[in-house]
């Protein structure tokens, strides 16, 4: 079900009614907005792709942001901020639609939008030319943000996985061995995985460590399959009742493939404990611990500290 939330340009003209009513609060007013709104609970705390901010909180954020641009907002004290006597004399005679572009009409928003323009070769601002039209997006820089994050993490999960299938069973067993390790497993010793891709006993291709002094140890399975070729719940039995004539209680079973209902189904009630690892949390976890990708571009996102400009 899609989200209800309105996108932040939506949110201009309840946000300035409330602003109108005397200094505010966005977590104050995000509550009366979203009870005006119908929002459920999990609309009202939903969070953007990076976790760190709810959804709503964020468009609101940048929705009086844009108004303090046309002056219809100020801020006069730390989180606090209020309808300027411009914006109350809009709320008389409200637009049909409030938004960035109908902001264009305010020259303190126009002035500023100008300068948003990218910086030439030297360094300065180029002035934007009479009439220039603004091209503002639904969704807040951070959500931009969010999705081409997202856009990019799926794609080069896609990839990784064709790589994987595209070598030999033994470098998949050597890549699990990589990423165990990473994970801190064997204690960060490579050593400590050595058996792993060997011939084992039955349903099981190696043991790992757990730790550096090999207090417990980890049974692993791999198979490298083909997409659409899934996991199912008799390999799983096979593994779990190797772990059994083993005397193992901890076990691991990857696959570049999927696991069926029934397979999932049937670990979750063992007295093993097996975790299974399908394709895409495999590729998930190499891009989180750095396994098979390296780190290409780094954008810091950095916000106002409020406590800096705060006198005690």
């Amino acid at each position: 079900m899609a989200s209800q939330i309105p996108d932040y340009q939506a949110l201009m003209l309840p946000l300035l009614r409330h602003a109108a009513g005397g200094e505010a609060r966005v977590p104050e007013v995000a509550e009366k907005i979203a009870g005006e709104l119908g929002l459920s609970i999990a609309e009202r705390d939903e969070l953007l792709p990076s976790g760190r901010q709810r959804v709503l909180h964020n468009r609101i954020h940048w929705s009086r942001f844009y108004m303090s641009k046309a002056g219809l907002i100020v801020f006069p004290s730390r989180g606090r901020f209020v309808a300027t006597d411009t914006g109350r004399a809009l709320l008389d005679h409200p637009p049909e639609k409030l938004d960035a572009r109908f902001l264009d009409s305010y020259p303190t928003f126009r002035a500023w939008y100008q300068k948003q323009a990218a910086p030439d070769a030297e360094g300065a601002v180029p002035a934007a030319e009479p009439g220039l039209p603004i091209v503002v997006t639904q969704t807040t820089p951070e959500e931009q943000i969010g999705a081409a994050h997202h856009a990019l993490h799926a794609a080069l999960r896609a990839e990784l996985l064709e790589r994987i299938r595209d070598n030999l069973p033994s470098f998949f067993e050597v890549l699990i061995v990589d990423l165990l390790v990473a994970m801190g497993y064997g204690g960060g010793h490579k050593n400590a995985a050595e058996q792993l891709g060997r011939s084992g006993d039955g349903g099981v291709n190696g043991v790992i460590s757990e730790d550096r002094l090999g207090l417990d140890r980890i049974y692993v399975q791999a198979k490298r399959y083909a997409e659409g070729n899934t996991i199912q719940r008799p390999e799983l039995q096979g593994f779990v009742g190797s772990l059994v004539g083993l005397g193992a209680t901890k076990g691991v079973f990857v696959t570049t493939s999927s696991f069926t209902k029934g397979a999932t189904d049937y670990v979750r009630n063992l007295l093993q404990r097996v975790i299974l690892i399908d394709g895409e949390r495999l590729t998930a976890l190499m891009i989180e611990h750095g396994v098979g990708t390296r780190l290409q571009t780094r954008i810091d996102i950095q916000w106002l500290d409020e406590d800096f400009f705060t006198e005690d």
